[in-house]
Formats: C-alpha cells, structure tokens, sequence
C-alpha cells in the first residue's frame, strides 16, 4: 500500500503520522508513504521550496521520491542528484496530473501520449540510477480521454526502460477526479503487464475498497490518496485489511483531537509555527467531517495562528463522540470531467520525442 503524493499534503509531518498511527495501531509500518510531488529541474537548481519539500524525517525508511518531468536530460540529472547525494531511496514519476497548467504546456497526463518521449524519460531515470538498489517506479492514468488510451502502452514501456513497477489511476485526463474510476482498466493493464508489479488507484476511501480492488483487478497493491485526506490512520485499518487481522476501531473525536494536536505540532515543526498553523487550517476541516461540531468553533479553528491555540480549541470539543457513520466515503477534490488542455498539435504525431517548450520551468513546489 502506496501513499500516494498530494501537493501540500504529503510532507514529512503528515507522512510522520500516518507512519506513527500505523505503527502504534498494527505494530508494524509497511505503507509506503511517498513525498509531496518535486520537480525534477527545480531540484538540479536547488530551488529552496523544493529543496525544502524533499525533507524526510530521521527514522524515514524508505524515503520515497516523486518527480515531475517532462525532459529527459533534467530526469537524469535529478536522479543522479538524488543518488549521489543520497537523497531518497525510491523515485517515483508522475505521469498522471491533470491539472490545465500542467498539460497545457505538454506535461503532467500529456506526455504518455508522446511515446517515444515517456520511453526517453523513463530510460533517463534508470541509467542515473543503474548500479544502486534505488528502484524507479512510474504513475499514470488511464489516458488523456475515451478516445486516447495510452495506458497499455505505457506500462509495457515503462516496464521495457526498466521501471520495476507501474501505478495506473483508473481515470482520464478527462475526468480529473470526478466520477467512479473504471477498475477494468487496471485489470486490463494487470494483464499486458507481466513482469513488473502493476499498483491500482482510485476510489480506495475504505479498507475495504482495498481488497475489492485487488480481488477485482488482480493488480499487486494500492495507492490511495484523497481517501486519507483527514485520516492518517487509514493505512492502519489497510495493513489490518490486507492481512487480515481485526481492523483497529474507528478513532472517536478525543482521539482525532490528539492526532490533530500531533499533526499540527509536526507541521510547525517543519514550516514554523506561523505557516505550519495555516497549513493545519485545511486539514482540520477534513478531520472533523461528520463530527458534532458547532459553526462557531469550526470557523475559530479555521483561523487558529498557534499551536497552544490549536490544543486549547481541540480540548473544547466532545471527546467521547463517537466517529461519524457519514465520516467515511470520499474526501477531497471531485470537480467536473473537462477536455484536457493541450499544446497546440500535441496529438499529431504520438512518435514526437521533442520535449515540450516551457512545461518544466515551474518553480511551483510540484
């Protein structure tokens, strides 16, 4: 089971705890738990947010990677980076962004249609990685929509270059994150691809959902992302899902209110008290989803500035109720399907190898 990257959610403080909360729940870590998404030339120039999102806690093992890139001189670059300065243990890329700014320019979900240009990529990461025990692994969605496909094509290249596993988002371009991810698609890759391990993602929000994927597909594990968005403890009833054992019980709002307090501490921790506060702000919205909570504390957490603060509201709540039944189902960012944007041409010729002008200089965290 695979965390997957969520921009400014998946930094070290919250991998922290969903490890801690694994541990303390199961005995054992065994999710891995990846970093916020990096830009690949970002990271060769060193640009200080990126630089400072690469952060990994102290007993982090493995430290997991995840690189933007569309070109595959930087791809090899920030991989021989991370490998000579031993900054992480695995490199993911992502292939699967659907967001407009991003396939606009010819990133992100685009560049698996350009076939020869992914193959390039891939092959860039795992020559700066040849001769380390550093596995690439590679992310991408179904394709950019219903009337291009490129998932089969990708993972049987990606598998070719040498990637040593595959990760297929069940969803378009196209939809973004709306409607029901097609878990068909994950088993038709599971069985084009044969000699690497093929990971699913898309609507795990349950432990559950887990195992009705694996059964359904066949496919070698999971990654889930917007399904954790307010429960870190999520990969604890997962490990127990996939093994199992007795899932751990649904934590009440006392102990949501303890993990808060933790999760807070940890960000001020990473990003200073101030923005480290700010951040919590978001979180604390998915935390206390279908919990009794009044408007008015609601809207005082929202604006919360410390973590004293923080602890000081979460010690006003009602510990002892119980997690909510409409607690669980999907979190986050659903939106609407829209056609995807993309440089002008880009579907002309899938053989292009030409790297896209302007889609790497972001200094944009990601």
């Amino acid at each position: 089971m695979v965390l997957a990257p969520m921009a400014g959610v998946t930094n070290v403080a919250f991998r922290t705890l969903c490890r801690e909360l694994e541990l303390e729940r199961t005995g054992t870590v065994s999710g891995l738990y990846v970093c916020e998404m990096v830009t690949a030339r970002a990271l060769v120039e060193r640009h200080p947010t990126t630089m400072h999102m690469t952060t990994f806690g102290p007993d982090e093992n493995p430290r997991s990677m995840q690189l933007y890139t569309v070109d595959p001189e930087y791809t090899y670059a920030a991989a021989k980076m991370i490998v000579d300065e031993n900054l992480a243990d695995h490199i993911d890329m992502n292939f699967g962004c659907p967001v407009p700014k991003v396939t606009r320019k010819g990133g992100g979900s685009a560049i698996p249609y350009k076939r020869r240009l992914f193959a390039n990529i891939v092959a860039a990461a795992v020559r700066a990685t040849e001769g380390t025990d550093i596995p690439v692994t590679v992310k991408f969605r179904v394709g950019i929509d219903d009337e291009h496909h490129t998932h089969l094509d990708a993972g049987r290249i990606a598998a070719e270059e040498g990637a040593k596993a595959v990760a297929l988002h069940a969803r378009t371009a196209s939809q973004r994150y709306s409607g029901e991810a097609n878990w068909d698609e994950i088993a038709r890759l599971k069985e084009h691809v044969t000699s690497v391990p093929v990971l699913g993602n898309g609507d795990i929000f349950e432990a559950p959902d887990a195992v009705a994927m694996m059964r359904q597909t066949g496919c070698d594990g999971v990654v889930v992302g917007r399904g954790c968005l307010g429960r870190p403890w999520l990969f604890a009833e997962l490990s127990a899902e996939l093994n199992g054992t007795p899932a751990p019980a649904s934590p009440n709002l006392g102990e949501v209110g303890a993990i808060i307090i933790r999760h807070g501490r940890l960000l001020a921790d990473h990003h200073g008290e101030d923005k480290g506060m700010r951040e919590i702000r978001k979180h604390v919205a998915w935390y206390l989803r279908g919990f009794p909570v009044g408007s008015q504390i609601r809207a005082q957490m929202s604006l919360v500035r410390t973590v004293d603060e923080l602890a000081e509201l979460v010690s006003t709540l009602p510990a002892d109720a119980p997690f909510p039944s409409d607690g669980h189902g999907p979190r986050g960012r659903q939106g609407s399907p829209a056609k995807v944007a993309l440089p002008d041409g880009w579907l002309d010729d899938p053989d292009d190898d030409a790297v896209p002008a302007g889609a790497e200089v972001m200094h944009s965290g990601g």
